[in-house]
């Protein structure tokens, strides 16, 4: 019996006021729309694809937890909580599956508190400043680094 390939899409603080947020920045999608295209994606390449979303930095830690044993790998944007969550980012080095961190706008040009990322010492990469397509991009990226893809 083969296993089923999964992913867990994970969206941090104010995701879910994506459409009505700043539509100069983060564009008119709404969040479930960009989960769509997202599962979509996945199935495409062959995986199931989990979403969640939450304002709460121990809501998302626990979700890091429950993905462990069950998801092959994490696909996030952790959003505010790029710049500060060490809770985060101790979560996603404590279940070891490989992450790939996600931000629809560029954060290295936008105001300097957003140009760190504490989490992403933790992840396999980051996909930044592609709006929607971020998220493409980077369920493509985590599944070529499952399925043994490296680029040089």
């Amino acid at each position: 019996m083969n296993k089923t390939k999964k992913l867990l899409l994970i969206n941090g603080p104010n995701m879910n006021m994506l459409g009505i947020r700043q539509p100069e920045i983060y564009g008119s999608d709404t969040l479930e729309t960009i989960e769509k295209l997202t599962v979509e994606r996945a199935k495409t390449l062959g995986y199931e694809c989990e979403c969640f979303q939450s304002n709460y930095e121990g809501a998302i830690v626990e979700k890091i937890h429950s993905a462990y044993g069950r998801v092959d790998g994490i696909i996030m944007n952790p959003a505010a909580f790029t710049h500060y969550s060490y809770a985060i980012a101790d979560a996603v080095s404590a279940v070891a599956l490989p992450t790939i961190e996600i931000h629809m706008s560029d954060i290295h040009s936008r105001e300097s508190f957003r140009h760190n990322s504490v989490i992403l010492p933790y992840c396999i990469g980051q996909v930044a400043g592609l709006g929607k397509e971020s998220y493409g991009v980077g369920v493509e990226k985590l599944v070529d680094h499952l399925e043994g893809k490296s680029y040089v």
